[in-house]
């Protein structure tokens, strides 16, 4: 936070009430450009620091984090909105990521083999350099989480440029990585908005940028990371599509929609915005517009980030209605008591729309379902395949070989059978396909080890000139 009258700043205001957080200034190129010189001196000691010394202070930082998480779950849910228990969920699964990284070095070994009489081959994966990672407002914590902990245990420096929407959570989680013994300028955070994230991404001292957003930005972000010489990784948007089949187990499914649709208020990548029933899904639909009105704004669901955001997402809602959908479960005007100053609506059910109407095909990002009806799972199939996005498709069924097709015919790189949310746990990697996705591999994982890395393979004689092969 910063009060100087010398530099641009931006308001951050609570999405709960309504109230001051105060401001963050915004760095311009030339703290950009301080900043990677400041990583880059940095990296020359920590990139040659051996893998069992740097995952240190990552130990310390998990359990300060631990130590810390209502504090810290507070901060997520003050700047962002979202319940409690949903921030320390985000906080909790970050730390996954963390724990992922502690475990380098014994998922790196190198893997020596003798291949050839007396020649060796072995790998090593050595840093990039400086990196850098531009996260978004829906999860303060558990995004850049996805990021530093593998980039800094691989030895490379990092620079997070968070969300201006959330800054307090990323600079409280740079002080514990300071409590935790993380040497000086390994890690930095630079707030700021889309002039420092530009600066960032053309700085040619950065090797490689992480990036999390909408579709259109992770879309901009990539190309231009890449036209200045970065290995970059952007993810985008997502239209997740959840498919229930006659043979759905009612409660389960009915609760589980509802949970994806509404959690975190609608407000991620990997929430539900489309119900894709097949056949007479009668039942189901009953018991899901009756969990939906169990979802109370600011009882159970959090807050919307911001008055654009509630406004755009209102928007839909009253074009779906002008052109002739059922509002079958009306989440709009909501208010909570005490909190007249934050942005609310509650969970909207829409029903009785063409398939191509924006509502089934945009990224509302906000807790809005609509409903699509089709009489076979192939109609299905192809509702989800032909959109753009690929991030997240998801089945309700109680037949194995109904799965096992949906699995292997979604066009998404997550799938959920009867999961909703089917967000993958360590060590299986995080990542959608097309346009929720630019870039090579995924961003946690091996792949996000992979990412922040380059590989060095090594081969190796040590034996007598007379033990000739093919490599002598």
């Amino acid at each position: 936070m910063n009060d100087s009258a010398d530099t641009r700043s931006i308001a951050v205001t609570s999405p709960v009430d309504g109230s001051s957080l105060g401001e963050v200034a915004v760095a311009d190129a030339a703290e950009v450009d301080a900043a990677v010189t400041r990583a880059a001196a940095a990296f020359e000691t920590w990139g040659e620091t051996p893998a069992k010394e740097r995952v240190q202070p990552l130990y310390r930082f998990k359990q300060l984090v631990e130590d810390n998480i209502a504090e810290l779950s507070a901060l997520v849910t003050a700047e962002n909105g979202k319940t409690l228990g949903e921030s320390e969920a985000g906080i909790r699964k970050g730390l996954e990521v963390v724990e992922n990284a502690c475990a380098l070095p014994f998922i790196e070994t190198g893997g020596l083999q003798e291949v050839s009489p007396g020649v060796d081959c072995h790998l090593r994966r050595v840093p990039l350099g400086v990196a850098a990672g531009i996260t978004p407002f829906n999860f303060p914590a558990m995004v850049p989480l996805w990021m530093f902990p593998l980039a800094i245990a691989t030895g490379n420096t990092f620079i997070l440029k968070p969300s201006e929407q959330v800054p307090l959570t990323p600079l409280r989680l740079g002080e514990l990585l300071a409590e935790a013994g993380l040497p000086p300028n390994v890690f930095q955070v630079l707030q700021g908005d889309r002039e420092t994230a530009e600066a960032l991404l053309d700085h040619h001292g950065i090797a490689a940028a992480a990036f999390v957003g909408s579709t259109a930005a992770a879309r901009a972000v990539h190309s231009r990371g890449v036209a200045a010489g970065k290995r970059m990784l952007a993810l985008g948007g997502a239209k997740n599509h959840l498919v229930v089949v006659p043979d759905a187990d009612v409660e389960i499914t009915a609760k589980n929609v509802v949970s994806s649709a509404t959690g975190c208020a609608g407000q991620r990548c990997m929430a539900a915005s489309v119900l894709v029933t097949v056949g007479d899904c009668s039942e189901v639909m009953a018991a899901l517009e009756a969990e939906m009105r169990q979802v109370v704004a600011g009882e159970n669901m959090g807050a919307i980030i911001s008055a654009a955001a509630l406004e755009r997402i209102e928007g839909y809602i009253d074009r779906a209605e002008a052109a002739g959908a059922r509002i079958a479960v009306d989440g709009r005007s909501a208010t909570v008591a005490g909190k007249e100053g934050g942005f609310y609506t509650n969970p909207t059910l829409i029903d009785g729309l063409d398939i191509g109407n924006e509502c089934a095909c945009d990224e509302i990002f906000g807790p809005v379902l609509t409903v699509l009806h089709v009489d076979t799972l192939e109609e299905a199939l192809a509702i989800e395949n032909a959109s753009a996005y690929g991030n997240a498709a998801s089945i309700y069924t109680t037949n194995g070989a109904t799965a096992r097709h949906f699995e292997r015919h979604a066009g998404a790189g997550m799938v959920g059978i009867n999961i909703g949310v089917p967000v993958p746990r360590e060590p299986f990697s995080f990542g959608g396909w097309n346009e929720s996705h630019f870039g090579t591999g995924d961003i946690t994982g091996e792949d996000g080890i992979a990412f922040w890395t380059r590989a060095r393979k090594v081969t190796q004689k040590w034996t007598p000139g007379v033990a000739r092969t093919w490599m002598s």
